[in-house]
Formats: C-alpha cells, structure tokens, sequence
C-alpha cells in the first residue's frame, strides 16, 4: 500500500488471531477493514507462545505417555532428539515467515499496512512503515486495539543487561542451556520448566507463593508438582528474585540473588512472571486515555471510558481471559458487534446471545500442556463460593476410570465436578491427569450449554474411555 491516506470502515491494530478474527468478521459483515502490523502476522500466539511452545512438549508428553504403556517404556527409555523437536518446532511457526498468513488476509479482502500503528484523535490512525512513511488510516465506524500483552517483568536493577529468557526466547531457542531457573509458578512457567527438563536442562523453579497454577483447583498445581520433582526439578517456593548479574562472556553465567539468602548460577533465566498490556505506545492519550493501562470494556468489548463508542479492544489487551482461543471467541462477539452498529441493526446483549460474550465469565477453557494434563472451564470451587453460589464439589479418582487404566499403566489423575445446586446445573469441571486435554471440550459443552445435571445421566459414554469419568462423576453425585 502506497497511499498516505486511506479511509475504511474499520481499522484494526494488531494481527494476531484476536485481530485477524474481527477483521475476518467485520469484512463478513460488509465492512471494509483494514489491519496494521508491526511484527508478523499471526501474532505471539503463532510465533512465540502457543505454537512453539506446544511443538516442544507434545514429543515430551507422547513420550511421558509411551513409559506407561507395557511393550513401549523400553523402546523409549532414551532421551529426546533434541535436533529434531526443534526442527518440528520450526516447521510448526513455518520458520517464522507469515506469507501464509498474508495469504489469507487477502482471501477474505482485508487490507493490510506493516507497521506501528497509534490512535491520532477518534477514529484515526497513524501507521509509522518499516521504510520510514506514514500512512494515515480513517475509520468511518470503529477502531478496534487487539495489541495483546508482553511478559511482564519485575523491577530489578541489571534486568536489561543480563539477556534474560521471556516466553519469547523460552519457545525459540535453539540450544539448551545446562542450568535454567524459571521465575513463576504460572501456566507459562510449568510448561516450559517440563519441556526444558526433558530436553537436558537442569531447572531450578524460583516461586514467590506456595503452589503452582494459584488460579486453577488446588489439586491441580499439587499433582504437577509432583511430577516435575520426580522428573528431577528443584521446586523452591516462597523465594523471590532480589537481584540478577551476568558473567562478562557470550556464555557467562547468571548470578541469581534470593529473598531468602541464598545465590543460584545458571546459563539462563527465564521470567514467567506475568503478562503486561501493549498499550504503552498506541497513542491513547491522543484520546483522552492512559498509555501502558488494560483497556476496560463492557460485555460487547467498546471501550467503557469513551462515551461515543467508536474504540474497542479485544483479546488479551482487555484482561478479560487471556488465552488465545478466548481472545478469538471475543472477536467473533466484537466483529459481528461493530457489522449491526455500522448498518443500524439492532445488538442483542441477552445471556449466550449472539452479541454478548459470556463465556467470558462463566465458560472459559484451559489446558495446561505439562505432565499430568490439566484442563478445566467455568469457576473452581472457591469462585463459585465467593460468587455466592450454593455448590456440591463432586470429586472422582481416575483410577476408578477403566479407559484411564487401558490408557496408562499406573494411572494417576483426578477430576472434580462444580454443581449450582439451586439451578441443578454443573458451574465448573477440572481434569487432571495424561491425556485429558481432549475431554476439555465436552465439558465445556455442559457448562456453557448450563446442561441439567439430571440430563447428564442419559449422555452415556463409550467403554473403556477415559471420558467414563463423567458417569462415574454422575454417579458420586448421586451416592
């Protein structure tokens, strides 16, 4: 694109998936949209988190799973070819080149400026190219943020001078370091201190609490950390990250001061200490808000601080539910939101309405990819309670699963089930255990769908298959 300045119905900050997916739905609904990028299409999601950082574990969790089956644990006994999970996790980000993205942004007729993009006043956008230009973009009817988030590092004098790790380097490295400490006990942070133990690090894990995974069940946490110390982890918790320094060297050393006295050395350190919003330099203060904030936004994702209503912001940058695949789930609210505004439609903001995301607060999917699987939707227990919900918390060993024995020997996992027990419906559902990633789904089909529990009882599942363990929730319920 040559032209310094172009008018269009929408402007989108950011291709990621949040992005790509409202350009996608507004360009459905008849809009002419535009999207600007900085780095590469597809986002962190594509590049540096998600899909790298799967590639790297799924040898590492076939290969956990493989040990517990008799006739297999021998044949893989040795450890991983580190070369080749690279190469796999190098063709999965296609060698981080986005022409296949671009490719599709034009099969759907969506215009697209490379480069820094920032609010210039309401409805405007200036986008500083990577040769030097500006272009200026006019929406008619919205602009939508979906900048997303960046690692969010703690205030440490050095920080900037030591090369430190974030889920940027942790997904892309392309050697392993003998000794790596991994700041956090998040998602982010258990997922790579499992694939780095597999592929020859010796991790040391630096957690200010005293668990992992704070925001999912208790259990959850308790079980992955079970594991990571039998594969041979240093799991240190109440401890904090005081002070870092670096050797003089290309391969020096990483001096690790601790809130408790102690020192570590190590080749890297990675910091999963969080996200942090990209609002920072987006020009929001050329619209009356405060760089660097998360952007608040009501159940249709406009902006709630501006009254006229043109400016939404999507993804994580919302803080609503950071996860891709939420993010994606509140693009196809906000596009087909912007389509009925622009053309005069009526918005429909009933529950589980079309134009109203509320899976957001009662139906959000994860899945932690570490040994065991942890998957879970909908509130945990304490939520629940919190919210004021009067609640059964059914629980279920997995051993119990006749599916989870054929599928592991020595099986260890555990499942919990939320009732609301004034609506008789299930509120949340929890999984842990190898495998169960692919269960996640159907739960989520209950909680959503606010399937009666009475119902469940007639939704029979296939012998022997792990997802037996909703009958045997259903029948703990019951006594």
């Amino acid at each position: 694109m040559n032209d310094t300045s172009r008018t269009y119905d929408v402007v989108v900050i950011g291709a990621g998936p949040v992005g790509e997916n409202v350009a996608d739905r507004t360009r459905a609904a008849g809009l002419s949209t535009v999207i600007v990028e900085k780095e590469l299409l597809g986002g962190e999601c594509s590049f540096w988190a998600c899909e790298p950082s799967k590639a790297l574990l799924r040898p590492v969790l076939a290969r956990a799973d493989a040990r517990r089956v008799p006739g297999l644990k021998n044949a893989v006994g040795g450890p991983l070819d580190v070369p080749a999970v690279f190469a796999h996790r190098d063709d999965m980000v296609n060698h981080w080149h986005d022409e296949d993205q671009v490719e599709w942004l034009n099969s759907v007729s969506v215009d697209l400026v490379r480069g820094h993009g920032r609010l210039d006043g309401p409805r405007q956008v200036v986008v500083t190219t990577p040769e030097g230009g500006t272009v200026r973009l006019d929406a008619r009817h919205a602009v939508a943020v979906c900048t997303g988030t960046r690692t969010a590092l703690p205030d440490l004098p050095h920080l900037d001078d030591i090369r430190h790790w974030t889920n940027r380097e942790a997904t892309g490295a392309d050697a392993v370091p003998r000794r790596l400490a991994v700041v956090g006990g998040g998602v982010v942070a258990v997922e790579m201190a499992t694939a780095w133990r597999a592929l020859g690090s010796e991790v040391t894990m630096l957690v200010r609490g005293d668990c992992l995974l704070t925001r999912m069940e208790p259990f959850a946490g308790e079980m992955v950390a079970e594991t990571l110390r039998e594969d041979g982890v240093d799991l240190r918790f109440g401890v904090s990250v005081t002070s870092v320094a670096r050797e003089e060297g290309p391969d020096g050393a990483v001096r690790i001061g601790l809130s408790d006295g102690g020192q570590l050395d190590v080749d890297e350190i990675l910091f999963a200490t969080g996200r942090t919003p990209q609002t920072d330099d987006i020009g929001l203060e050329t619209v009356g808000l405060t760089p660097g904030g998360w952007l608040s936004v009501d159940d249709t994702f406009r902006v709630t601080a501006l009254e006229d209503g043109w400016l939404y912001a999507v993804g994580d940058v919302n803080h609503r539910a950071l996860m891709t695949h939420q993010g994606k789930y509140q693009a196809r609210i906000a596009g087909p939101v912007i389509g009925a505004r622009a053309h005069g439609e009526p918005v429909d903001t009933q529950r589980w309405g079309p134009h109203i995301a509320t899976a957001d607060s009662a139906a959000v999917p994860q899945v932690v990819f570490t040994d065991p699987e942890v998957a879970s939707v909908g509130l945990t227990a304490r939520e629940a309670e919190n919210a004021g919900t009067r609640v059964k918390v059914v629980d279920h060993d997995f051993r119990g699963v006749a599916g989870a024995h054929q599928y592991a020997e020595g099986y260890r996992g555990k499942a919990r089930m939320v009732i609301d027990l004034d609506r008789g419906t299930v509120v949340g559902v929890t999984f842990v255990g190898p495998g169960i990633a692919e269960l996640l789904y159907s739960a989520t089909v209950v909680v959503a769908g606010e399937v009666p529990v009475e119902r469940l009882w007639h939704a029979v599942p296939a012998f022997p298959t792990i997802s037996e363990v909703w009958l045997r929730l259903l029948e703990a319920h019951r006594g």
